[in-house]
């Protein structure tokens, strides 16, 4: 049965103020996840001791990766990856619009990947939203649109970092093409995964199509993922209808 796993890691800096990328990894990697899908990496950035997050993590996790990078800054770059040992290709990778005039709003982006898994040919999209609101409304339509989920084909999956709970405009955007993963399940309480000292609030999401049968969802807590970063990881385990 296979695994997901999204992870904002924070840049590999956990709450303890330590930098430790093979943390992060362990985290992930107790999961044994077959789809891994990561926010927030530096890849050659100066403040993170110029090392590339992204193909240490891969390493790691002997995994091949996509990396798309949010913003750059000459030679040093910042944003999400996706993640899977199973064969896999990149289908697209790009920016996601935003609103001008606001200073100091972070370019955003997402990743998308096709992987055969189990037989099947699974659609994964990773994406990071913005903080303000107007933003993740532009970014949503944009996800929801004829150039991301409009055009996938097949069993999708799209999950990531939304900045954003399941009461406000672009989740619900969102949930009109994909079901909410947790809402599938019927889970009340949802599974929280920020912060992650004290999880209260749910903004990272999994959101599938009809064809994905979701089996089970987690939020491991252990105290090596309450350290490693910001947000607890979410699991989720799933099947792919065979008329798929």
């Amino acid at each position: 049965m296979p695994r997901l796993l999204t992870y904002n890691v924070h840049r590999c800096l956990g709450v303890d103020k330590k930098l430790d990328v093979a943390r992060i990894a362990d985290v992930i990697a107790e999961q044994a996840p077959d789809v891994v899908c990561l926010q927030e990496l530096d890849v050659l950035r100066a403040r993170t001791g110029g090392v590339d997050q992204c193909a240490r993590l891969a390493e790691h996790l002997a995994m091949a990766f996509h990396f798309n990078p949010a913003f750059a800054v000459e030679s040093e770059l910042y944003g999400d990856a996706l993640m899977t040992p199973w064969p896999e290709k990149l289908v697209k990778k790009g920016p996601l619009p935003t609103v001008r005039g606001i200073p100091g709003l972070e370019p955003r982006g997402a990743v998308w990947a096709e992987i055969e898994i189990g037989g099947h040919r699974l659609n994964v999209i990773n994406t990071h939203l913005g903080l303000v609101p107007r933003e993740q409304r532009l970014q949503a339509a944009a996800l929801a649109g004829k150039d991301w989920i409009g055009a996938a084909e097949g069993p999708t999956i799209l999950c990531g970092d939304f900045n954003a709970t399941s009461i406000t405009r672009p989740y619900q955007t969102l949930a009109r093409h994909l079901d909410d993963a947790q809402r599938r399940l019927g889970l009340r309480p949802s599974l929280k995964t920020f912060p992650s000292s004290f999880p209260a609030i749910r903004i990272d999401h999994v959101f599938v199509s009809p064809d994905i049968r979701v089996t089970g969802a987690s939020v491991p807590a252990s105290p090596l993922a309450r350290a490693a970063s910001d947000h607890l990881p979410l699991v989720i385990d799933f099947e792919i209808d065979d008329a798929a």
